[in-house]
């Protein structure tokens, strides 16, 4: 028994990079499945012969990863602008500095649309070396390619999602919480002029409804500040979307949306938003579920 609640400690050490990892990776609920996987692994195996545990476990994850990602992959018929992946949604006051600071550099759901155009050897060996800096020796295992291979892989990715990729968000986490906690209380005020403040002029803003609909697209200040009231009776509690700066709003009680913000200098340059109620309810149950203290699974 001391045995299994020391590995279990050891296991919950480096649970945040596995997270981190798989979400980079999956960018959905299965990261968590991922990281399950890996403890399963871990508690079946001879923990005295693992050398280098943190380096294992992430072996694990990735493994996993790669294989949902080839059978996702080959599973889709649609592209994944029409079926985006869920984002991992936790309440912000849930995360201690530490954490916070780990997730700020997080990728937000406009980069999650470009890794997943990437080829899963690409994605893997992208988010494994440029993100968690793990060597190209080791990803060469990982995807049955010579070192040099993976390099390349990785290249081919970085230029990818340079190309392609939204602006990079400021890095202080709780600056951004203040840009978007100053929209809100502009939109509550319905005060057109300091929207626009905290508003990049070329701000987009996207919302899935859900349904096989696809996603709404809004450009332009003026065109989003005017659609930035909030609606009677709800109520902002704030989250992390996959990562980055978000809230969860409910209405009347009840879930209604969530949004998820990119700050870059001070502004908001995007906002993507879920609308599909089947799904805002889902995802916002953690968020919801610690504010009213109920802790069960």
């Amino acid at each position: 028994m001391d045995e299994t609640t020391g590995l279990a400690e050891r296991f919950e050490q480096h649970r945040p990079r596995l997270r981190a990892v798989a979400w980079r990776m999956l960018g959905s609920a299965e990261a968590d499945d991922a990281v399950q996987d890996a403890w399963v692994r871990l508690s079946a195996s001879d923990a005295g012969q693992i050398h280098h545990l943190g380096r294992w476990l992430t072996t694990v994850v990735a493994r996993e990863c790669l294989h949902v990602l080839r059978t996702r992959r080959y599973r889709r018929e649609e592209p994944f602008g029409e079926q985006p992946p869920d984002p991992v949604v936790v309440p912000y006051r849930d995360l201690d500095p530490e954490q916070q600071a780990m997730l700020s550099d997080s990728v937000g759901l406009a980069l999650l649309v470009v890794l997943d155009r990437l080829t899963p050897a690409e994605r893997l060996a992208f988010v494994l070396h440029d993100m968690f800096e793990v060597p190209f020796e080791e990803i060469a295992d990982l995807v049955g390619r010579t070192p040099a291979a993976a390099r390349q892989l990785a290249s081919r990715a970085r230029r990818r999602v340079r190309g392609a990729g939204p602006a990079a968000p400021d890095a202080d986490l709780v600056r951004r919480r203040q840009v978007v906690d100053a929209f809100f209380a502009a939109a509550r005020a319905g005060d057109f002029d300091a929207l626009v403040q905290v508003l990049d002029p070329d701000v987009v803003l996207r919302t899935d409804f859900g349904s096989g609909r696809p996603p709404a697209v809004i450009r332009g200040v003026a065109a989003v500040a005017k659609l930035a009231r909030q609606p009677r009776g709800a109520r902002l509690h704030p989250a992390l979307v996959d990562g980055t700066v978000g809230a969860v709003i409910t209405r009347d009680g009840r879930p209604f949306s969530i949004l998820a913000f990119t700050v870059v200098g001070d502004r908001i340059v995007e906002i993507n938003g879920i609308r599909d109620p089947a799904r805002v309810s889902r995802l916002a149950s953690a968020v919801l579920r610690l504010e009213t203290g109920d802790h069960a699974p």
